[in-house]
């Protein structure tokens, strides 16, 4: 299975898997910019991808940004669909407490490739039952013994 990716800009930096059975691409900064407390912005790579067919990309945070700096994926996981090919973004966040630099060149988040399931949309007047039910937020509890 092959994504194909084409450079927007010449110093666009092609993403790759770091290590042999890494899950996620590393995406790359083109800008330089600062991310002050509090801040979202639109990180551009440079890049636009054409992704296998029946597929999607999630752009995930990468956890040393989101531990160390409070930086995270704002969005996440962003979605890009099979049929898009315009410039891949990072809409990033600062959680911290501190500006923080993007530089040309920082790995700012990564992209994982993932099957995509269709499914036929039935209209029905109800759902089979179940032992959760409507149960939902919170209502398996808190788990208290470790």
């Amino acid at each position: 299975m092959k994504l194909k990716v084409v450079k927007l800009i010449h110093s666009a930096i092609i993403p790759k898997y770091e290590h042999s059975n890494d899950a996620g691409l590393d995406l790359i900064s083109i800008e330089e910019l600062e991310l002050l407390a509090g801040e979202s912005k639109l990180i551009h790579t440079g890049i636009s991808i054409e992704l296998p067919p029946g597929t999607e990309a999630q752009v995930r945070p990468r956890s040393g940004l989101a531990l160390k700096h409070q930086i995270t994926v704002l969005n996440t996981p962003g979605t890009i669909d099979e049929g898009y090919r315009g410039e891949i973004g990072v809409i990033l966040i600062n959680h911290g407490k501190k500006p923080f630099k993007i530089s040309k060149g920082m790995k700012i988040a990564q992209m994982v490739i993932a099957p995509v399931i269709r499914v036929e949309i039935e209209e029905v007047d109800s759902l089979t039952d179940t032992s959760r039910g409507t149960d939902g937020f919170g209502s398996t509890g808190i788990t208290t013994n470790i």
